[in-house]
């Protein structure tokens, strides 16, 4: 399977903020943005693919500051890392005041993807090819996030493997 360039599937996306997006107060809902931070991670997990992939975990979202009605929301979103079938997506999410031209960066994100064959199944996806110093940075650090992604999964497989193990049965706990 021929790799594929960090730069062959960047997005880069907007859309204006509404009242509709909004509370009273005007503050854009962190649900719609992290509706945004999803579509523009799935579109270049997609993609990569070149089939469908689906949201596997996001590991952070921090909001920064607040986007306010009539912002533009600018999303930018690349891949970190590829694995077999998986795909680590960075989202940096900024906010600009029209009005002003004021750019400020609201939120950031990192989601893994799983691309799926026709059966709903993993699938195999293109290995990334790493261009620039700043491609190799990212693959860097995504590789640290998804060594700790993997050490956290078998932590809590462990804690729930214990729990079951020493459930109470019948009012006494089992050892």
């Amino acid at each position: 399977m021929e790799g594929k360039r960090v730069s062959d599937t960047r997005i880069v996306m907007a859309a204006q903020m509404n009242p509709e997006d909004a509370n009273p107060a005007g503050n854009v809902h962190g649900g719609v943005i992290m509706k945004y931070v999803d579509t523009a991670a799935g579109a270049v997990a997609i993609r990569h693919a070149r089939r469908i992939a689906v949201t596997a975990s996001i590991d952070r979202l921090d909001f920064h500051h607040p986007v306010l009605v009539g912002n533009i929301l600018i999303l930018k979103a690349s891949l970190n890392f590829v694995g077999r079938t998986s795909m680590e997506v960075g989202v940096r999410v900024e906010a600009e005041n029209l009005l002003t031209g004021d750019v400020r960066h609201t939120a950031s994100a990192y989601l893994t993807f799983v691309a799926l064959d026709q059966t709903g199944k993993p699938a195999e996806v293109p290995p990334l090819i790493l261009e620039t110093d700043e491609d190799r940075r990212r693959n860097c650090e995504a590789i640290v996030r998804r060594k700790a992604r993997l050490e956290e999964r078998e932590r809590e497989r462990r804690e729930r493997s214990e729990l079951e193990r020493t459930r109470p049965v019948g009012g006494k706990a089992v050892t």
